[in-house]
């Protein structure tokens, strides 16, 4: 058996195992709904009349051991729509779930026993002492919503980890522990880089350390757009109903727009709100919305003027804010929140210049992603279900994208995503992968021959006759907010040191040494280095605690020797060694030179 079909089979199973221990647990008035098999393990949604904690999980788990050590045969049974509806009678989400099944749907139960039965496609165990063996613990519980509905009934899912053996689960658990240190959400507060504020869920607030890094993060996109010939705009945060209308994201993303009403008296919209005793419509003509994305507004800067075949590629990048509505579920720090940045660029271009424009920006996602020591695959997604436009065009671009990928990959070098494509063009998504393996989708290249099409776009060819441009939408990247979560759990927080908030830290041993302090401080922020220094009278061991919390490159000391001799006595992050004696001149060209090249690793010496 293939391990991902022996781990399907066995995860499923013991969900149905965790269903029947927790119904022996907490009795028949439990109503048990889907328990399906996960990435680490499985889960099962429930209602249950106690709130499930930390303090039972225990008990659930020798309760499924018992239930293991009976050596339970599993029946499969195929059965009649009604006699279904029948055994489930008292199970509402099971009867929910028969009802919605087509009427010629063949329908399975499995009997662990003779006393626990469910609703399952199978495939399961023939008797659960095929999974004494097998390594689980029970995860975590938390609430979820009937089918992702929150005006739905709100269950219990229990969460479980599922491993062939004991040493596969603890070495997760051990993979698990590492990634909770590495944890953004934990090691931006506590190196005061960023916060949250339930007054604007899903949207961070930048403090002084975290927002240097962002800007470092900034100006290093704006350096290499600049060697690549593009220019950057900005535009309104805020838009006219007409201009989502027009690009097609009203009709494709409405539902996680910020809407700001044009409120005008009448009852005529669809939508509406009351204002004391008058009812006003919301979506009117005069309706706008926050952006949750660039495209249109690029658009709009292309058409301002008209132009010729001679000034393409026009590369507009732009970093303006931008808000996407998200269910409060759904919002997790870094990762998922409703206001952020990207490395936006609408690159207009001929198609005979497609190709090597893509080439071009996938060479500039190479030099980014190796500047940050991180590999990366390539994934194609085509034409999804809910497309916009002329299907000949998108089978023309979808081969523009494929031969430029077997190009640059080979055949078969990446993946293909039926069907996951954007509503107006293919794309080339760029997943890298972090220090745990973890994969992060972060970069794309979308290619977009609707857009143009739908604001009319043109450039004059060299035949004088007047032709649409291609739209190459692109992010390296992609949301700033997001990418400095994953680089803060890839570093550990150690980030590399041209992106450091503050790269050198300054702790004179006492008073009498703060004029050397500042002008060392001097030295190093004229030759563009970011420099903090703790000049109070607190304790020497206490200033060097604190910027290790902040995990500083280099905190260096100073006391009498380096004050006389212009030295200075460097403690290098993640080292027990301290480097003694460096002249001053000598490490300021060393900050130089990292800061220049952009290094990861911190020197172990400095000659």
């Amino acid at each position: 058996m293939e391990r991902e079909e022996f781990l399907s089979l066995y995860r499923h199973s013991i969900a149905h195992v965790l269903a029947k221990a927790v119904i022996e647990l907490y009795g028949k008035e439990v109503q048990y709904a889907i328990g399906p098999q996960i990435e680490d393990g499985c889960y099962y949604d429930f209602v249950i009349p106690k709130a499930v904690t930390t303090d039972d999980f225990k008990a659930i788990e020798d309760k499924m051991r018992e239930i293991l050590r009976r050596k339970e045969d599993w029946t499969c049974k195929e059965i009649s729509r009604a006699d279904a509806l029948e055994l489930f009678k008292d199970q509402k989400f099971k009867t929910e779930l028969i009802r919605d099944l087509p009427e010629d749907e063949k329908l399975t139960i499995y009997y662990t026993g003779d006393d626990y039965v469910d609703l399952c496609r199978g495939p399961h165990v023939t008797n659960s002492q095929d999974l004494l063996n097998v390594a689980f613990q029970v995860k975590s519980v938390s609430s979820a919503y009937w089918r992702g509905d929150e005006k739905r009934d709100s269950l219990q899912r229990i969460y479980l980890y599922v491993f062939p053996s004991k040493d596969e689960l603890k070495a997760h658990l051990k993979w698990i522990q590492e990634a909770l240190e590495r944890d953004h959400k934990k090691i931006g507060p506590a190196q005061d880089l960023f916060m949250f504020q339930e007054t604007a869920p899903g949207m961070a607030y930048w403090l002084p350390r975290g927002w240097k890094m962002y800007q470092e993060l900034l100006r290093y996109s704006r350096e290499i757009q600049d060697r690549h010939n593009y220019e950057e705009i900005s535009a309104p945060l805020i838009n006219n109903k007409k201009l989502w209308l027009i690009s097609g994201h009203w009709a494709h993303y409405v539902n996680n727009m910020f809407l700001v009403p044009g409120v005008t008296e009448g009852t005529e919209a669809t939508d509406s709100m009351m204002v004391g005793e008058k009812n006003y419509s919301i979506e009117t003509p005069d309706t706008m919305a926050a952006k949750p994305m660039n495209c249109p507004n690029a658009m709009m800067a292309y058409k301002r003027t008209v132009h010729s075949y001679k000034e393409l590629p026009i590369r507009y990048s732009e970093f303006d804010v931008i808000h996407r509505k998200e269910k409060s579920g759904q919002m997790n720090g870094l990762f998922r929140v409703q206001e952020f940045r990207q490395d936006d660029d609408h690159t207009f271009v001929t198609e005979e210049q497609i190709k090597d424009e893509i080439l071009d920006i996938i060479s500039i996602a190479d030099e980014i992603y190796k500047t940050f020591g991180v590999t990366y695959r390539a994934e194609f997604s085509t034409r999804p279900d809910d497309f916009m436009g002329d299907i000949e065009v998108w089978n023309k671009a979808e081969a523009a994208l494929k031969e430029i990928l077997d190009q640059k990959y080979g055949e078969g070098g990446y993946e293909i995503n039926e069907g996951d494509g954007a509503f107006y063009g293919p794309k080339i998504d760029l997943q890298i992968k972090d220090a745990l393996g973890r994969e992060w989708q972060c970069g794309t290249v979308q290619l977009d021959f609707q857009l143009p099409h739908n604001f009319e776009l043109t450039y004059q060819d060299k035949d004088g006759s007047m032709k649409e441009p291609v739209v190459i939408h692109r992010a390296i990247f992609g949301s700033l907010e997001r990418f400095i979560g994953i680089l803060t759990e890839h570093f550990k927080g150690a980030y590399p040191f041209w992106m450091c908030p503050y790269q050198v830290a300054l702790v004179p041993i006492r008073e009498e040494h703060n004029e050397y302090a500042h002008k060392v401080a001097d030295k190093l922020q004229a030759a563009g280095i970011r420099v903090e220094a703790d000049c109070t009278d607190a304790n020497m061991k206490e200033k060097i605690k604190k910027f290790k919390m902040y995990k500083d490159p280099f905190i260096v000391v100073m006391g009498d020797k380096e004050a006389a001799e212009n030295t200075v006595s460097i403690n290098v992050r993640g080292s027990n060694k301290q480097i003694q004696n460096v002249p001053l001149d000598r490490f300021v060209e060393e900050c130089v030179k990292m800061n220049k090249e952009r290094t990861l690793d911190l020197p172990e010496a400095i000659d």
